[in-house]
């Protein structure tokens, strides 16, 4: 199996909790917090793990909050690679409400970066990928980071022989789908949100989603365009086609890292050498088994090897 290096420039302590309703002016008594390491490319090594692989794990952690995520990470058994540059790490909260299970999530931005943080990030970034690695860019940029971190780190490992699979949102989207995009991620990925907004209207069906991916491609945005639409499962497009796998009917405890794990399973299977619609079948399925789960856990690898079969990708 290739060699993963995951990157996370924004990660956050992930708190969990339940309340009997969630109501304003009152105390809310919670149940006992749950704390998992999180932000993108974390989480889709926790993902990787699940699921027997390994991944590298680069992560921007600072201050008690950065620590404490480190001793858990280290703990876990994750090979894990920290820059501190910045000020404390952030948390982030996760409430459900058990009268309605509605589920509300609290993200905290993140600490602000100095200027001279960015380019020292994407020299180590650069320095840890080795040639014929896969590289995952996966979450959102703390303030102060540059929005074209991530295109120009892309442009810096494909000189390396390195392929990137890049899960972004905002300001960073929407450079590495701009016009002076620069070097194409071998693998974009996105959900229908971020979708409709690049595309500036919404995407209302898998055809148009479909078309929507197939275009980023032929515009050199990226080798390989993956959108996902919810419920319905995820699309993907390359120059030589575009393929459908629908997501399994389970129930919905917590959508807190579906994307995650999606990208987890899809970069395992990738790395594997798996062809693109099984890769795609593997990242449904997984994404499928994390609903399922409580408050921030991913997915578990007894749901993802039973739903597997349920999520068969399909050309369209």
């Amino acid at each position: 199996m290739r060699d993963i290096l995951t990157v996370t420039l924004n990660p956050a302590l992930d708190i969990s909790t339940e309340v009997d309703g969630v109501v304003p002016g009152l105390k809310l008594r919670c149940d006992a917090p749950r704390a998992d390491p999180g932000g993108g490319g974390i989480n889709v090594s926790r993902a990787i793990q699940l699921l027997g692989g390994q991944a590298r794990t680069f992560a921007v952690l600072t201050g008690a909050t950065g620590a404490r995520m480190a001793q858990i990470l280290t703990e876990t058994g994750h090979h894990l690679i920290t820059f501190s540059g910045a000020t404390e790490t952030r948390q982030s909260l996760a409430v459900i409400d058990r009268l309605t299970g509605a589920q509300y999530r609290f993200m905290l931005p993140g600490p602000d970066w100095p200027e001279d943080v960015a380019p020292q990030v994407v020299e180590r970034i650069e320095h840890e990928a080795h040639p014929g690695s896969i590289v995952v860019v996966s979450g959102s940029l703390p303030p102060g980071c540059p929005a074209e971190i991530i295109s120009g780190l892309v442009g810096r490992l494909a000189a390396k022989r390195v392929e990137t699979i890049v899960d972004t949102s905002g300001k960073a989207l929407h450079h590495i789908a701009g016009p002076d995009h620069g070097t194409p991620p071998t693998v974009l990925r996105m959900n229908q949100t971020e979708a409709d907004d690049l595309a500036g209207r919404p995407l209302r069906s898998l055809e148009e989603t479909a078309s929507f991916a197939s275009s980023l491609v032929s515009r050199g945005v990226a080798s390989i365009a993956i959108v996902a639409r919810g419920p319905e499962g995820s699309v993907l497009a390359t120059r030589e086609g575009r393929w459908h796998s629908h997501a399994a009917d389970v129930p919905v405890r917590s959508k807190v890292g579906a994307g995650d794990s999606f990208v987890g399973a899809f970069t395992l299977a990738f790395a594997r050498g798996m062809a693109l619609p099984d890769c795609l079948s593997w990242g449904v399925a997984s994404g499928s088994a994390a609903v399922m789960t409580e408050g921030t856990a991913l997915c578990e690898p007894e749901d993802f090897n039973r739903l597997l079969p349920l999520c068969p990708a399909a050309e369209i």
